[in-house]
């Protein structure tokens, strides 16, 4: 039995889609949304293959986004400017997700079980982060100490997770704190912690 579909079907699909994208949006939009989701640094080559557009225009897109912080610039290994995303971009765009769906009390609530959680990590491990926690058990492994603990990378990336989503939720604390301050009010709100 042959396949119905033919692969160059979803190559003309893509194709049209594509399309369909430069069609609607402005190549600096289209820049943009590319270079958001690039963690790892990118020639503007790559940029402007994947938005659409020349690579000269994508260069300008990113030079400004540069400007405006959105992107982080480099020196890639044959001596070009290499691109990515920024981590401060990040960070503003997932505290702003973070305070338009949880509320402020709700946030105090995650933030004081996330803490209870890397505390209990700490707590049963002996160690103060899940990067001592590997070298130990490594450690302990290379060692043959048969009263090591298997080395669980689930873990690992557990409280890793958990510091990552501690440090997101104290940012937006700090921001909501703060933009009380700059809306006028001066008191804290009742049931507010500082952000740690």
């Amino acid at each position: 039995m042959t396949d119905p579909h033919d692969p160059n079907e979803f190559a003309d699909v893509n194709e049209s889609v594509g399309k369909d994208w430069e069609a609607e949006t402005t190549p600096y939009e289209r820049v943009r949304e590319i270079i958001s989701h690039t963690y790892t640094p990118v020639s503007a080559g790559i940029v402007a293959e994947q938005a659409r557009t020349s690579p000269k225009t994508a260069r300008k897109h990113l030079t400004a986004l540069a400007d405006e912080g959105f992107v982080t610039t480099g020196t890639g290994e044959h001596g070009g400017t290499i691109y990515r995303r920024s981590s401060e971009s990040l960070v503003v765009e997932q505290v702003a997700d973070i305070l338009e769906h949880v509320s402020t009390d709700e946030l105090v609530t995650r933030v004081t079980e996330m803490r209870t959680k890397i505390r209990n990590f700490q707590e049963r491990y002996g160690v103060e982060s899940p990067e001592e926690f590997a070298i130990e058990r490594t450690n302990q492994t290379l060692s043959e100490d048969a009263d090591a603990e298997d080395l669980d990378p689930e873990t690992i990336q557990e409280w890793q997770t958990t510091r990552r989503n501690l440090a997101f939720a104290n940012a937006a604390l700090s921001i909501a704190t703060a933009e009380r301050f700059v809306d006028g009010e001066t008191q804290p709100s009742h049931g507010s912690v500082p952000a740690q």
